[in-house]
């Protein structure tokens, strides 16, 4: 007889924009971390259930996986906190969340 081991499921995150949902849970599975996206399709369902619970949630199968998971997620919105920075090659102003400069593709020496 086969066991199986069930692991218990952690919710990472959760927001009102189905983008931002999508975003943090596309950024998680790029670290190859197994994610659900609940609630996915919950907001037709405003009225009858609390607005709240019908936010769409990022959750993780592996309970290794939360802390990690929960990093890249808090990361991913302390992005808007930061300051533009300035290309040091050909000196255009970039997105805190660009990594490399939009104009010239140069990595960010900050």
């Amino acid at each position: 007889m086969a066991t199986i081991k069930y692991s218990i499921m952690k919710m990472v995150y959760t927001n009102e924009s189905h983008f931002l949902a999508n975003n943090v849970k596309n950024l998680i599975e790029a670290q190859e971390i197994n994610t659900f996206l609940k609630n996915e399709f919950a907001q037709g369902a405003m009225g009858e259930i609390s607005p709240l619970d019908s936010w769409p949630e990022v959750w993780v199968y592996n309970n290794s996986d939360f802390d990690r998971a929960l990093e890249i997620a808090t990361s991913s919105q302390s992005s808007s906190e930061k300051n533009d920075w300035i290309c040091k090659n050909c000196s255009e102003k970039n997105d805190p969340s660009f990594e490399i400069c939009w104009n010239c593709q140069r990595e960010n020496a900050q």
